[in-house]
C-alpha cells in the first residue's frame, strides 16, 4: 500500500497545503487544497473519496477536482462520509449557488457523484483495501480512519480532541503508521480545547493511552503554518521528559506533504 501526503497542514501558507492522502491512486481520504498539485490523469484514477468531515480545509478542492475530470469519467466518483457531513455538502456546497449541484448533473440517474453515507465502527473494501471507520471528537460530525492492506494498517485522527474510543479501537489493531493531528501549541491550549483539537500537553495525555508494546512511528498533521516550528518543539520537550522517566518515548515525526509511504 502507497500513502502519498498531498497536504498536511492546517491553513494555507506558501507551499501548504491543507488535508489530503492519496492511497494506492484510487482512494482520496479528505480533500483539501494538496489535490490541486495533482495532474488530471492522477485525479482521473481516483474512484472513492473518504472524508473525514465537513470544515472547508478538508472538502475544499472537491468541487474544483470534479469539474476538472467529470467528463472525462465513465463512472460517478464515489464519495464516502457521515450523513452530517454529506448533508452539509449538499446545503453550503453542492447547491447550485456555491456549485452546481453534481449528484444530478449531467442527470441525476447518471450523476458525476454519488455520496454514501458511513457510520463509525463500519468496515469498507475498497481496491484490495480495508477502510474502517473511526470515531473522532470534534465540533461538527467527524471520523477518522484505519486503512487495512495485506501486511500494513495505516491510520488517520481526522480532526479530534481527546477522543478514548479511537484508542479502545486501534489498540486492537496491527497499526504500522499513525497520522494525528496537533493543531496548536500549548499558548493556544484553550483555543485547541474549544475547537476541539489537540495541542502538545493532550497529545501527551492521548499518546499514554496506546498499548504497552505496541511501536509505530506517529507523525504530526494539521499543524498551523505559524506555529508548526513551535508546536513541534513544544512535543519534542514532552518526549524527552518522558522518555528520561520510566516509560520509552514515542517515535514522533512531523508530517509533510510531498512524502510517499510504503506500507
Amino acid at each position: 500500500m502507497k500513502v502519498r501526503v498531498l497536504g498536511c497542514s492546517g491553513a494555507i501558507a506558501r507551499e501548504c497545503r491543507t488535508t489530503s492522502f492519496l492511497v494506492d491512486g484510487d482512494v482520496l481520504v479528505d480533500a483539501g487544497t494538496g489535490v490541486g498539485d495533482l495532474t488530471l490523469d492522477e485525479m482521473l484514477g481516483i474512484d472513492h473519496v473518504f472524508l473525514t468531515h465537513s470544515h472547508l480545509d478538508h472538502v475544499a478542492a472537491l468541487p474544483l477536482m470534479l469539474d476538472a475530470i467529470a467528463t472525462r469519467r465513465s463512472s460517478p466518483v464515489q464519495v464516502h462520509a457521515l450523513a452530517g457531513t454529506i448533508a452539509a455538502l449538499r446545503a453550503h456546497v453542492f447547491n447550485d449557488v456555491i456549485w452546481p449541484d453534481f449528484t444530478r448533473l449531467p442527470t441525476a440517474q447518471a450523476p458525476f457523484i454519488r455520496f454514501h453515507e458511513i457510520q463509525a465502527g463500519q468496515v469498507l473494501t475498497v481496491g484490495g483495501k480495508s477502510i474502517e471507520v473511526l470515531p473522532a471528537v470534534h465540533t461538527v460530525p467527524a471520523v477518522g480512519y484505519a486503512v487495512q492492506a495485506p501486511h500494513a494498517c495505516w491510520v488517520f485522527s481526522g480532526d479530534t480532541g481527546p477522543n478514548p474510543a479511537f484508542w479502545r479501537r486501534i489498540n486492537q489493531l496491527d497499526v504500522s503508521m499513525l497520522v494525528i493531528e496537533t493543531a496548536f501549541s500549548s499558548r493556544e491550549s484553550q483555543l485547541a480545547s474549544t475547537s476541539l483539537h489537540l495541542s502538545p500537553g493532550v497529545l501527551a495525555s492521548e499518546l499514554d493511552q496506546i498499548a504497552v508494546g505496541h511501536n509505530y512511528p506517529i507523525y504530526i498533521t494539521h499543524t498551523k503554518p505559524a506555529e508548526t516550528e513551535l508546536i513541534m518543539s513544544e512535543i519534542g520537550q514532552l518526549e524527552g521528559k518522558r522518555a528520561g522517566g520510566q516509560r520509552v518515548g514515542h517515535d514522533i515525526r512531523w508530517l509533510q506533504a510531498g512524502q510517499e509511504f510504503e506500507l
